[in-house]
């Protein structure tokens, strides 16, 4: 049984930075691609990056050339640093495994992004 814990959110003004962590344990998390994902109130789930096992990378042009996704394998947890936020990127963000996730998504961490 996988679980994944985002965490790091928060409220921030729009050119703000913030970074988010998702924890994985259960499962065997350097062998897998792994993606960031947010939901915008009264919208579908989007994929916003995501990284392979070996560390390419891949982004939404929503958001490529500000935010940056890494991993840390030893600690089984994946990164996603977002700089010069704007007001669109409010969202709750999740973490799951790409593309085929994991069948129970984590709680998601909100951002919100408001002067």
């Amino acid at each position: 049984q996988v679980q994944l814990v985002e965490s790091g959110g928060g409220l921030v003004q729009p050119g703000g930075s913030l970074r988010l962590s998702c924890a994985a344990s259960g499962s065997i998390f350097s062998i897998y691609a792994m993606g960031w994902y947010r939901q915008a109130p009264g919208k579908q789930r989007e994929l916003v990056a995501t990284i392979t096992s070996g560390g390419s990378t891949n982004y939404a042009d929503s958001v490529k050339g500000r935010f940056t996704i890494s991993r840390d394998n030893a600690k089984n947890t994946v990164y996603l640093q977002m700089n010069n936020l704007k007001p669109e990127d409010t969202a709750v963000y999740y973490c799951n495994r790409y593309p085929h996730e994991y069948d129970s998504w984590g709680q998601g961490t909100l951002v919100t992004v408001s002067s």
